[in-house]
């Protein structure tokens, strides 16, 4: 029996051809990205990676013999920190879509630290379904750098020819084509989509100079000579600017001319030049008519000159008489003990201005009060060879701020007896507490620390205390803890010198510095990193600081209010917060209560908010629905005072008539109820911390994660649930039992 195996030779030889086409691609396909750096990826389309190229791994850095790397591995080992929420959102985008990226991110490489990256990608359809997501990556670290170097560059020419008000052109004879940079188009008032033109710069020359500019302008473009020119423009508006133009030839040959220049506005010199002559006839007489003092001195002192009102006010020419004799013979005695002559004649010495405010004995005895101000003139070289002064008349200001002053210290008084807390809404006993205990610390200079939930007014309760505090005309100045990046926390609050670290030019004061006399909040005080910590608890110590970067020691007259929301008796016992720090904060606690705490407030502050708003948007709304308020009332509040305000603010904005209803879709039940139980755990001691758990562990069987676990049933992350169980000693595991 024979068999014709020819078509199974020919089917061979056909798979072996395919088979080496196909290994010449793929090596043509591998060589071709390595030779351009851009590697190739697939991710599934569930988001699950496929497929990385050679060079993919070699861009990243990653070793092809791990594999590609899963999603979550990708996100929070390779791609930079900075960029992985981006990126995330970027991918579940994709596969939510079916869309493809064009994406630049940063990426970690082991070797060469921060790289950045481009990556585009597409998707892939088979059938109409989508299947994956394929695309290239490259690394464009060394053309980023480029760019950003660039656009640095033309940043700094256009700001520098913005401060020198001198603009740039380009002028290519033979195809007529001008180039204006931005302070060019500034100066000549286009707009910078407008393409310039000859025409153009004529259409803006004054009348009388228009003949000038365009011969200069032909002779140029004829004989390529360089030219150096001034001339006017009229405005639109009617007004003249002064140009300084000067052009220099750049040719490779007589048929390329070209032209580059430079355009600078000269309108302030040349309005100078005008003026400066009618100034000075102006000035003899002017300062004679004037109602300060004006007196000239030379370097020693002697007197040169005087104004008319010097002498008239003195009733003397002050001929011969020395600026030290001047002072100690008509300034008031109380003002001459007071040591301002002292530091007047150490400006002098010191060739540095002087500024102060004394009393001088007027012709008939009587002493006035005058600002006075001393100036020097120095020589090229820097010596002093002249000194100006000025005296102006402040006695009636003087007076003015005395009385002023005791008009605002009544009405302050009269105010505060009104109305303490005119912003705090409520009578409920729980805020009536917290009042009173406002009342009781807010006179001493104690440190107060405020607990409460978010939302529940802690910022307004520390701006009372401030209020009625001794220091309540000194600045009052808030600080977020957990707003600020830890790397830059130590320089929000102490300062920072010149030079301190990268990026800090010049120096820099603190919150610390700027509440001086007054009082700082720190809210969020429980996310204050670690070494941030030891330095507050210095300045609550030893009342000093010093700024990052310095050596010198600084002086902290500040009240300090801290708040938080966290359970600070926790971060005691997992040594997150340091206890020394705690207690020196806790000299006089406030416990703010939630509102779902004191629901008799809701009606009073569902009537501010209404009116508020509604003054604010111009509405007339008299009245809320009474089941939009028996809801706002039953609801839990997770986000307090806040939420509350949030919700009447949106009713207002969407009423249509004089009474306010609420949506119930607006008040989540669930997640308010998880939200009100996590709250209420941050509040709570151990011990009963400890029972919440338990019984909670014994309702799900001591199951903690999942949709039936304990972690859901409390509203908050599993991990944290099992760090509390584990810092508690509960054992988890005799609650569970078989079904």
């Amino acid at each position: 029996m024979s068999i014709d195996i020819d078509d199974q030779k020919r089917a061979e030889e056909n798979l072996r051809h395919i088979t080496d086409e196909l290994r010449r691609s793929q090596f043509y396909l591998a060589e071709g990205q390595r030779l351009a750096h851009i590697g190739s990826w697939s991710f599934t389309a569930d988001g699950t990676r496929e497929y990385w190229s050679a060079e993919h791994f070699n861009i990243l850095g990653r070793d092809p013999a791990r594999g590609v790397a899963p999603m979550p591995e990708f996100l929070n080992n390779i791609v930079h920190p900075d960029d992985r929420e981006r990126i995330k959102g970027e991918i579940e985008r994709m596969v939510a879509k079916g869309e493809g990226c064009d994406e630049k991110f940063r990426i970690l490489h082991p070797q060469r630290g921060v790289r950045v990256v481009r990556s585009v990608g597409f998707p892939v359809f088979e059938n109409g379904v989508l299947k994956r997501f394929a695309g290239t990556i490259m690394d464009i670290t060394e053309e980023e750098k480029l760019t950003q170097e660039l656009k640095r560059n033309q940043a700094y020419l256009a700001e520098a020819q913005r401060l020198s008000q001198t603009g740039s052109f380009g002028w290519v004879i033979s195809t007529g084509e001008i180039f204006w940079s931005q302070e060019t188009y500034r100066i000549f008032e286009y707009d910078p989509a407008t393409k310039p033109t000859v025409e153009l710069v004529l259409q803006r020359t004054h009348p009388e100079d228009k003949d000038l500019v365009r011969r200069v302008i032909d002779r140029s473009a004829r004989e390529g000579n360089d030219f150096d020119l001034e001339h006017r423009l009229l405005m639109p508006d009617q007004r003249i600017k002064y140009l300084h133009i000067i052009a220099h030839r750049r040719a490779d040959n007589s048929e390329n001319l070209e032209f580059i220049g430079a355009i600078r506005d000269v309108t302030a010199a040349k309005t100078a030049q005008r003026k400066l002559k009618e100034d000075e006839a102006e000035l003899r007489q002017l300062i004679n008519f004037v109602p300060e003092h004006v007196l000239v001195m030379d370097a020693n002192g002697n007197r040169l000159y005087e104004n008319q009102a010097v002498r008239e006010y003195f009733g003397t020419s002050l001929d011969g008489l020395q600026a030290k004799d001047f002072y100690r013979k008509f300034i008031h005695p109380d003002d001459v003990a007071s040591g301002a002559l002292d530091e007047r004649e150490r400006a002098v010495a010191r060739g540095a201005p002087w500024e102060g405010e004394l009393r001088l004995r007027r012709k008939d005895g009587e002493y006035r009060w005058f600002l006075i101000r001393s100036n020097p003139l120095r020589d090229e070289q820097g010596n002093v060879i002249r000194r100006y002064a000025t005296a102006t008349d402040i006695e009636d200001r003087k007076r003015a701020e005395e009385r002023v002053q005791k008009e605002n210290v009544a009405l302050r008084e009269e105010i505060d007896k009104a109305s303490m807390f005119e912003e705090i809404v409520g009578s409920s006993p729980a805020l009536k507490e917290v009042l009173t205990r406002v009342s009781q610390v807010a006179p001493t200079d104690a440190t107060v620390l405020l607990t409460g939930e978010t939302g529940t007014g802690k910022e307004l309760i520390a701006r009372a205390i401030h209020k009625r505090s001794q220091r309540a005309a000194k600045a009052f100045v808030t600080v977020n803890c957990a707003a600020i990046p830890q790397t830059l926390i130590g320089s929000e609050l102490f300062g920072h010198e010149k030079g301190a670290f990268t990026g800090a030019l010049q120096r820099r004061l603190g919150r610390f510095e700027l509440a001086e006399g007054g009082t700082i909040f720190l809210d969020e005080i429980g996310e204050l990193p670690a070494e941030m910590q030891s330095a507050l608890l210095r300045v609550l110590q030893e009342r000093e600081f010093e700024r990052v970067g310095g050596t010198q020691t600084i002086r902290a007259d500040v009240r300090v209010i801290a708040a938080t929301n966290r359970d600070l008796h926790a971060a005691l016992i997992d040594k997150t917060f340091r206890s020394d720090l705690f207690y020196r904060l806790q000299v006089f606690p406030i416990a703010i209560r939630p509102l779902r705490e004191r629901k008799e407030d809701i009606p009073l502050l569902v009537e501010y908010f209404v009116d508020r708003y509604a003054s604010k948007m111009g509405k007339k709304i008299r009245s809320i629905e009474p089941r939009s308020l028996a809801l706002l009332e039953s609801y839990l509040w997770p986000g307090n005072i806040r939420e509350l305000q949030n919700v009447i603010e949106r009713a207002v904005i969407v009423s249509e008539n004089e009474v306010l209803g609420i949506d119930e879709s607006w008040l989540p039940r669930e997640s308010a109820r998880a939200e009100a139980e996590t709250g209420r755990l941050s509040r709570i001691t151990p011990e009963e911390e400890k029972t919440i758990i338990e019984g909670v562990l014994a309702e799900t069987r001591g199951r903690v994660s999942g949709s039936s676990g304990a972690a859901r049933k409390l509203g908050i992350p599993p991990t944290t649930l099992e760090s509390r169980i584990r810092t508690l000693k509960i054992n988890k595991h005799r609650f569970r039992s078989s079904d």
